[in-house]
Formats: C-alpha cells, structure tokens, sequence
C-alpha cells in the first residue's frame, strides 16, 4: 500500500495541534478524518483541506463513548477506506486542588485523556491488523513525566497514556504495528491560551521565556511534523518510544 492511499484518522482534530496534524498528514498525501467533540469545527476544518485538494472529512464525535467512536470509524471506512493510521490528539486540561477534585471531575479528564485514546485505538486495531501494516501515535504531556500542580487528574491520565502505548507497542510490535507516544511541552494552542486567561497559567510568552530554554513556546506545526515521521514508513524501527517536543525543558 502506497503513502497516499493510507487512511488516517486524528482526533481532536478541530483546533490546536490535532488540527495541525491532520493538516501535515493531508498535505502529505493521506486520506484524513478529523474527529473532534465540536462537529462544526471539524466540519469546517475538513472543509479547507478539500478545498487544498486533500480527501478529508470531518466527523463530531465524543471520543469516551465507545458507540459513538465506532460509528465514526465505520463512516470513515464507508467513506475513505480502511484506517491505517490513528492519531489520539484529543485532550482536556482541568486546574484543581488535589483535594478538591470531585469524582465527577476525574473521571471526566481521565475519560477523555486516556479512556477515550483506548477507545480509539482499540476500534482502529482491526484494520492495521488486516493489513499487516498500522501506526498508532498518541499524544501525551510532558507533565506526565515532570508532575505539574493542581493538575493530579490530567497528570495521571496523561502517564496512563505514556504505559498504554508502551504494553501496546510490545504488544503488536511483529504484526507490522508501530506506536509511539509524543509529549509536548509548552505549545501555543487555543487550549493553553485559554488557560492562561483564566489566570491558570503565567502569561504564555514570559513563561514560556523562562521556563523553556529555546526561549519560546512551540508551535502546533511542530507536534505535527513528528506526528507525521512516525507514521511514515521511514520510522518503521521506532516503537514504544515516548518522544518529547519541548524545546529543551528537563523532565
């Protein structure tokens, strides 16, 4: 199977660095579906990519409802063909005293950052195997390996990430299968300026300044063009690696 007659899928792929994967992933010749909670924005996104002349389409879809998550991938195959790579962007961040969180609150976050990438991966699974050929990259925080206050929830789903793809890397490693998990640190995403309007985080730019030794934040174009190594077929010898996009942070 060539490059550009693979199927690719991304989650949380209506705005940020799932957007931008999906971008990078059509302009290299992939079929794209982009999923994402807000349908009208994944709409509208898949929208611009057809009109670049890419195959897109876009799907609304709550990624910690299983029946929802397969009815997406059945329309995907219906519509593009049998996926042949999955890529788990979508995430939620949430700020909580460790002893305030609520029940409601973790398992909200741990659904959809590390209920809701099992979900996706496993309904993708049964294609890749077919093929003898797959690639799955999930998207994870650097948080997961540094710790990060106020955010114990989102921490904790974030490394859950981290050993999912790990066990499943092991797992399908002679079945032509490669995963791997990115962990971005500082990146300039609508998620992120949000949180720093509502006072979460300090003010993006000095923070980011002196916190990350290239001295600024990253860009969502930068997550992707990794995103986009690993699921080509140049990286088949890479799995089970967690690689960090971070500009340099210690961890």
């Amino acid at each position: 199977m060539g490059a550009t007659e693979r199927v690719a899928v991304v989650t949380g792929a209506a705005s940020g660095m799932g957007r931008a994967i999906a971008r990078r992933l059509a302009t290299e010749g992939q079929r794209v579906a982009l999923l994402d909670l807000q349908a009208e924005e994944a709409l509208r996104a898949a929208e611009e990519l057809r009109e670049s002349g890419a195959r897109a389409i876009g799907v609304g879809v709550d990624v910690t409802d299983r029946g929802a998550v397969d009815a997406a991938l059945g329309k995907v195959r219906a519509e593009l063909g049998r996926v042949a790579i999955m890529v788990t962007a979508a995430g939620l961040d949430a700020f909580e005293r460790f002893g305030e969180i609520t029940l409601e609150s973790w398992e909200r976050v741990v659904g959809v950052n590390l209920t809701g990438t099992f979900h996706c991966l496993q309904a993708a699974l049964p294609d890749m195997l077919e093929a003898g050929w797959g690639r799955l990259v999930t998207i994870s925080s650097s948080s997961a390996q540094s710790g990060a206050p106020r955010m114990a929830h989102y921490v904790a789903a974030k490394a859950g990430v981290v050993g999912l793809t790990r066990a499943l890397a092991l797992e399908f490693a002679r079945k032509g299968i490669t995963v791997n998990v990115v962990t971005p640190g500082m990146i300039d995403t609508p998620m992120l300026r949000r949180a720093a309007s509502r006072g979460d985080v300090g003010t993006l730019e000095q923070t980011a300044a002196r916190a990350v030794p290239i001295g600024r934040a990253g860009h969502p174009e930068e997550i992707a063009a990794t995103c986009a190594f690993l699921c080509s077929d140049e990286a088949a010898f890479i799995t089970g690696q967690v690689i960090g996009v971070n500009g340099g942070m210690v961890l």
